[in-house]
């Protein structure tokens, strides 16, 4: 199989767009998550047994597995939001299922409206997500199974499941209130060290998505729990203050991969001093810091020679002043602000509306579908199609795929179990097994997800309709139905969907470098913070856009193919930022500073490259001169500005 192919032989394999996602993603196992849903899933169906209750004890473990797939958060005061927000919105929407039972046409366009708010305020954030997705599956399951009377048993016992998720994730909280968000600041120092590690090597750029990646995830842990504490949590406060400080060494990162480029990698010692930053930080250790580092000779060295012993006094300092702590490199907004921002998204954004009806226009299909067409157990077309249709989820193309190989693979575990299983007692051991799965499979992909939680549906459907055996085959049917739904009416009738719009987002990326350029080098030389803020929004940004192309590559042809001819100019986009920080960094440290009009020239050439993103078919004229000093410090990034016109050069669209 490993042999070349030769003339005439014909390749079997399979698209990569259509097998990404059957590569399980190497994640580790959270056991603390597995033990969690174990027992969540399970205490609720031995306890409704033991009371003579089964069907309740089912109705509570349903509701524990909304809150076992949402809590995806790692500080505990986010867990509250991510597990007990979307809670209120699952009760209030198997109150309306509940109500329209039965009601026929009714209940078609009750669904369908809920299905419209659903995917309006799931484009939000990630708590609105999943409160939209809850909002429509409770609303879907009151509609299409029979509630016990009266009707607010059924939102009282889900929301119980879900609050009994709560409070076992609570329970660490005492003894471990920031370890959290500590662990995640001392995670951001060990990817910097890595990053320092890769300096002249082809595994830099990785390493700087590395960092970027750990940055965003520590700012957001951090200031989401000091958004009411400012000033009052001093372990708070000392660990934004360590955080703040690995940014200095990020910005000279860039400087280091230029220098090592031209005389070879940093001495090993660097790295050294980032990890034992990061063991500190992690172990709270404070007193006078020990850094055993060369002395610098070059600016790319004073650079970081500068910033790791700033970034050392620090961590090492026991109390930080809290008045003198910036906080605005990632801060929240204040809530009301906030609000009126979250109603013009929900009301006036056009991609709310776009996918709001979408959504509704599947759901209501689907339940159309099972009002007129005798289909056995037919609340699952329209719970598939929301599934498939979640909009953070990835591909529409892809999640119809992936949920029907998932769904085929779970049914094997389930058909096995309600066949050879008795019903009793022995459901309790046979939940504690499968739940346990669904976390450890969630972190490895779509369909493995889906695989997990098959079976757990089904069985606690057959706790509900005690139909054994005969569930295993009208799933597989009604979830074939629901992603051919999902495919025709919410992916091949929205030209949007295979019609590659990454092009656009992309020029944006590029019209915030150029802008960053003119502030790195042409702006207010005392706005230290603005540059610095700027800068992380950016490359905060360029993170959304790599993931969206990432996102779009797994799309069926065109937008596939498209999205990988645009890929290496995300990546040259990428590195021009990379080059504006080296620079600006160099100049702080010795290097003269560069002619304003070749700055202006640099932004010039940025603006007109996104203009030709967003313009035309062939998106500019390439062009291989960009004028300057080829010795100066704005060399390296007029390199870079050339290669990205090359590269977006030939007609990509």
């Amino acid at each position: 199989m490993d042999r070349p192919a030769g003339p005439g032989t014909v390749r079997l394999n399979p698209p990569a767009w259509l097998t990404a996602g059957l590569r399980p993603a190497p994640s580790p196992i959270p056991w603390a998550a597995v033990l969690r849903a174990s027992v969540a899933l399970s205490v609720p169906l031995a306890v409704g047994l033991a009371a003579g209750q089964p069907a309740y004890g089912a109705l509570v473990s349903m509701g524990a597995l909304s809150g076992v797939i949402g809590d995806t958060a790692d500080a505990y005061r986010m867990r509250i939001f991510n597990i007990a927000v979307p809670q209120l919105f699952g009760a209030v929407g198997v109150t309306l299922g509940t109500l329209v039972f039965g009601h026929g046409w009714l209940a078609v366009g009750a669904l369908t409206l809920v299905a419209l708010v659903s995917g309006m305020i799931s484009s939000i954030g990630a708590v609105a997500s999943v409160s939209g997705l809850l909002l429509l599956l409770n609303a879907v399951v009151g509609a299409g199974l029979p509630m016990p009377d009266p009707w607010w048993k059924a939102p009282l016992l889900l929301t119980l499941g879900g609050l009994f998720v709560l409070v076992l994730t609570l329970l660490g909280w005492p003894l471990r209130r920031a370890a959290p968000e500590r662990a995640a600041v001392a995670a951001t120092y060990r990817a910097v060290a890595e990053l320092y590690e890769a300096t002249g090597t082809a595994e830099y750029d990785e390493k700087r998505h590395a960092v970027t990646a750990s940055l965003n995830q520590s700012y957001d842990l951090v200031l989401a729990r000091r958004a009411r504490q400012h000033g009052r949590a001093p372990t708070l406060v000392r660990l934004l203050a360590q955080l703040n400080v690995v940014i200095p060494l990020v910005e000279a990162a860039p400087a280091a991969q230029l220098r090592a480029q031209l005389y070879g990698p940093l001495p090993p010692s660097v790295a050294a001093a980032v990890r034992e930053l990061a063991d500190a930080v992690e172990e709270g250790r404070t007193g006078d810091p020990v850094l055993e580092l060369p002395t610098p000779e070059r600016p790319a060295e004073k650079a970081v020679d500068h910033a790791l012993r700033h970034a050392a006094a620090v961590v090492h300092k026991p109390e930080p002043d809290p008045y003198n702590v910036d906080d605005r490199l990632g801060r929240p907004a204040a809530l009301r602000v906030r609000v009126r921002r979250t109603s013009r998204a929900v009301l006036f954004s056009e991609a709310s509306w776009r996918y709001g009806l979408r959504l509704a226009l599947c759901v209501g299909l689907a339940q159309a579908l099972v009002s007129l067409i005798a289909v056995p157990r037919s609340y699952w077309v329209a719970l598939t199609v929301t599934f498939v249709m979640k909009p953070d989820f990835g591909s529409v193309f892809s999640r119809a795929v992936l949920r029907a190989l998932g769904t085929a693979a779970g049914l094997l575990l389930a058909a096995l179990v309600l066949a050879e299983v008795p019903r009793g007692w022995w459901d309790v051991p046979v939940m504690c097994v499968l739940a346990a799965l669904i976390p450890a499979f969630s972190a490895k992909g779509y369909a493995f997800q889906t695989a997990a939680i098959t079976p757990v549906i089904l069985l606690l459907s057959d706790t509900l309709n005690q139909q054994g055996f005969d569930l295993v085959m009208p799933r597989l049917y009604d979830s074939l139905i629901g992603c051919g739904i999902a495919l025709v009416a919410g992916y091949l009738l929205w030209p949007e969907s295979w019609h590659s719009r990454v092009g656009d987002r992309l020029a944006d990326a590029v019209a915030d470098t150029a802008a960053y350029v003119s502030r790195a080098f042409a702006g207010d030389p005392t706005d230290q913070g603005g540059r610095l803020r700027a800068r992380r929004k950016l490359y905060r940004d360029l993170s959304t856009v790599r993931s969206e192309f990432q996102r779009a590559l797994t799309e069926p042809p065109p937008t596939g193919p498209r999205a990988a001819a645009w890929w290496p100019l995300v990546v040259a986009v990428e590195r021009i930022v990379d080059a504006t920080t080296a620079a600006r960094i160099r100049v702080n440290h010795g290097a003269p500073a560069p002619d304003p009009a070749e700055v202006a020239d640099v932004e010039r050439e940025l603006r007109e490259l996104a203009d030709g993103l967003r313009g035309t078919d062939t998106l500019v004229e390439v062009r291989t001169e960009l004028p300057g000093d080829e010795n100066g410090v704005l060399a390296p990034l007029r390199q870079e500005v050339r290669a990205a016109r090359a590269i977006a050069g030939p007609d990509l669209r």
